[in-house]
């Protein structure tokens, strides 16, 4: 009797079924089954209540229970005996579990003895790293986290099913050494390269794990003792540590707002990893002279170039320029690139452009260690490309990243959060921000971690961050347009919560002049003006009350508007700047200097006066 009842017992509460988790019904009563068979809670011989019967208990439909039993059946977890029922199989597909050791060294001691016997030390990082639960934030202003509306879910799934199909699979799983996916590499080579202007041949062409796998490959090709690596400056903290690994010679090459700065110390390298599309950390593009001059350099020295051609598909605010590999010159580079940051997450597929016996020599050095990237999503990334998702997808990702990334730049502009400066950028997803020399970006940091927001600092991208903490990033991959606004405003206040100095410097607290002495020094006055990315830009405050603004280098954008005195403050109102609200400051002057103040008498904006005497002069 009592074997019987332990036979027939409800196993319903062993099964926990949880309706809000991302796996379906059917597969989570799969793994609560198969982890009761392998914990020996279902023993072999144990009959299973019917399929009717467990979806009554655990409130699901028996269609999902059957199908569930029948999967089960044919992984051979269980069987079913004709007229019997569903049984535990005598033999269960079990988990095996290595047998615990007798006795047990320190784990201290281990570590210890290992480390002193490690030829490579690894520098301990301490810098930013990104919280795991960002999502959790309200205001996740980092790079190079995508938001999950932005991921094409049914167009890679399309792409999973077609990689996935019999033939396929005959295709891709036959184990023939190293060789990457030849239907992913034509796509590249017919596609994804001829937009950098690139041609090359299939044996110039070596699929990697992201754009991280294929530096790492070039340093241990290239680098070693003697060898002299040029690098950004701030430029990538990974770069720095394969060089250093290699024991390199590293020299650091200044970043303008042009790119990097081709100077008479790159006559010195061997080498020189550039980021010339999107310069990794600022975002600044190179422009086409100092291209030139750095392809002209490297014949001249012979030095090789490495082209790390990052967010290189996202120029959506002027033309690309061409990549350095396609130039005049651009056998000396050595191209890396990658898919879309937006499928990193799933596939992290990037690819190396080189010379026959570069590629070669590097996918002997990617044999011994993490072989080819997975058959199967390479298979998947070629469809993906070739059924005309990937351009569709990076058309969408193009235009949301450039709504958010001017929301981003018109917030920091009308906010100017104590006059901060960013560099004038082509497209991109993030924005370098340089503070006032007071700010500690580590304590904006923590303090912007405290209201909901992430922020990131930049003082690891230098190699000598001395005097470099008023500096951070914000990105916008990771947070929908209408928070941007509200973002950079909190951020703003927990600048000024934080009481950093103004980018002036010269008038932290200033008296204000009266509205009469206001309306005398503004009226008919011309006001020369840099927005916060850098452009110049001129107002007229005419004596009629309106306002005339032209922005940019070519005076390409314009508004128009009005301006009042009431009280001591003068207000002002732009039909599209600054969104179209009305702001009132005090005014302090100081020589031609026109300073805008806040309510505790701080400066928040500043410009220089042209009067109109000036002008007729």
């Amino acid at each position: 009797m009592t074997r019987k009842l332990l036979k027939t017992r409800s196993i319903a509460p062993l099964l926990r079924i949880d309706p809000a988790s991302t796996l379906s019904l059917q597969a989570q009563l799969r793994t609560r089954i198969v982890e009761a068979i392998n914990a020996s809670v279902l023993v072999p011989g144990r009959r299973l209540p019917s399929s009717r019967k467990l979806a009554s208990e655990l409130g699901i439909s028996r269609n999902t229970a059957s199908l569930a039993y029948q999967q089960l059946i044919a992984d051979g977890h269980l069987v079913a005996r004709e007229r019997s029922g569903v049984f535990v199989a005598d033999s269960p597909v079990l988990v095996k579990h290595p047998a615990r050791a007798i006795a047990s060294r320190s784990h201290d001691d281990t570590a210890s003895e290992a480390r002193t016997k490690m030829h490579a030390q690894l520098a301990t990082s301490v810098g930013f790293r990104c919280p795991p639960d960002w999502q959790k934030y309200r205001y996740p202003f980092i790079e190079g986290r995508y938001d999950q509306s932005l991921f094409p879910v049914a167009e890679w799934r399309e792409a999973s099913r077609l990689a996935l199909g019999v033939k396929e699979i005959e295709t891709w799983s036959i184990d023939d050494g190293d060789a990457d996916d030849e239907m992913l590499i034509e796509e590249i080579r017919t596609k994804l390269l001829p937009r950098r202007g690139i041609t090359a041949r299939p044996d110039e062409i070596l699929i990697t794990a992201g754009e991280q796998q294929a530096l790492h490959l070039l340093a241990e090709l290239f680098a070693r003792p003697g060898i002299t690596l040029g690098m950004e400056e701030p430029g990538l903290p990974s770069m720095r540590e394969l060089v250093a690994l290699r024991a390199a010679e590293a020299r650091y090459l200044d970043i303008d707002e042009d790119g990097l700065i081709v100077g008479p110390e790159i006559s010195e390298c061997d080498i020189v990893h550039v980021s010339p599309s999107r310069q990794r950390p600022t975002g600044v593009t190179m422009s086409m002279k100092r291209r030139e001059a750095l392809i002209a350099a490297a014949n001249t020295n012979d030095f090789l170039i490495i082209e790390d051609d990052f967010e290189c598909e996202m120029n959506y605010l002027r033309e690309a320029q061409p990549a350095l590999h396609a130039m005049t010159g651009g056998e000396r580079v050595l191209y890396v690139a990658a898919l879309s940051k937006l499928l990193a997450p799933g596939i992290r597929l990037g690819y190396l452009v080189a010379p026959a016996d570069v590629i070669s020599a590097a996918r002997r050095l990617r044999g011994l260690t993490t072989k080819r990237p997975s058959p199967n999503n390479q298979r998947t990334a070629a469809y993906f490309l070739s059924l005309g998702h990937y351009d569709a997808m990076l058309t969408r990702l193009n235009r949301v990243c450039e709504q958010r990334l001017i929301a981003l730049r018109d917030a920091l502009n009308h906010y100017r959060p104590e006059s901060i400066a960013i560099p004038p950028v082509d497209g991109g997803t993030a924005y370098w921000v340089k503070g006032p020399d007071g700010l500690d970006a580590n304590r904006l940091v923590k303090a912007a971690e405290a209201k909901g927001m992430v922020i990131e600092p930049a003082s690891d991208y230098f190699a000598d961050p001395v005097g470099r903490k008023n500096m951070f990033r914000l990105g916008i991959t990771s947070l929908p347009v209408d928070r941007i606004r509200p973002g950079v405003e909190l951020l703003s206040q927990v600048m000024r919560d934080l009481g950093t100095e103004t980018g002036d410097g010269r008038m932290a607290e200033h008296d204000h002049l009266a509205g009469t002495a206001v309306r005398k020094a503004l009226s008919g006055a011309t006001l020369l003006y840099k927005t916060v990315y850098g452009e110049p830009c001129t107002i007229e405050v005419r004596r009629n009350g309106t306002l005339v603004g032209r922005a940019g280098y070519a005076n390409e954008d314009r508004d128009e508007g009005k301006w009042w005195i009431e009280g001591d403050r003068w207000y002002r109102s732009w039909d599209r700047w600054a969104y179209g609200e009305s702001a009132g400051f005090f005014v302090a002057v100081e020589g031609d200097a026109l300073y805008w103040l806040n309510d505790d008498g701080r400066v928040v904006d500043g410009a220089v006066i042209v009067s109109e005497r000036t002008q007729s002069a």
